[in-house]
């Protein structure tokens, strides 16, 4: 406060985030399995409340707030990667937002990313999804790839949602939207 005062600015720090409805981007979720598993009666009503702030970065891809339980989406992200890709993010992160929801914590500064109990859950639901569209497990090994883990990591990741086998390279799978 006393820096603001002697340089004569303001910052205002509670600028307002536009957040815009789900179902208006994302449409049919409501009749996936797997998203009524996540909300079962409540699914209407959640994906209908559900807000989408899109960002417009080459970095990242989605996303759940922490704060509130909306979702965050790279517009590079949406218009590059190939559709089963943003589907199983989609169904990724709508299990965050069911984490969100019954009150337990998405983050854990302390632990790995493939280490956090959300991450493991999400990724474990995902997987189960990815399978029932169709994936094989050599697909779904590959997209776990991201590029902040590390080949250790991934790996790890890989047993802990129940894919067998190892993955040979590190590079992200080619899905995901490139810098």
């Amino acid at each position: 406060m006393a820096v603001e005062s002697r340089l004569g600015v303001r910052i205002r720090r509670d600028a307002p985030v536009r957040l815009l409805p789900f179902a208006r981007y994302f449409r049919g979720f409501e009749r996936v399995g797997a998203v009524r598993e996540l909300f079962g009666a409540q699914t209407q009503r959640v994906l209908r409340d559900l807000k989408v702030e899109f960002f417009s970065s080459p970095f990242g891809y989605m996303g759940t707030s922490d704060s509130d339980g909306h979702l965050l989406i790279s517009t590079v992200h949406l218009k590059r990667s190939d559709f089963p890709t943003l589907y199983l993010d989609i169904v990724h992160e709508l299990c965050h937002v069911r984490q969100f929801r019954r009150g337990k914590r998405l983050f854990y500064p302390r632990l790995s990313y493939v280490d956090a109990p959300s991450e493991i859950e999400a990724y474990a639901f995902t997987v189960r999804e990815g399978r029932r569209i169709g994936l094989t497990d050599r697909e779904l090994i590959e997209y776990l790839k991201v590029e902040w883990i590390s080949e250790k990591e991934h790996r790890r990741l890989a047993r802990r949602v129940g894919l067998l086998g190892r993955s040979r390279s590190t590079r992200p799978h080619q899905g995901r939207a490139r810098r």
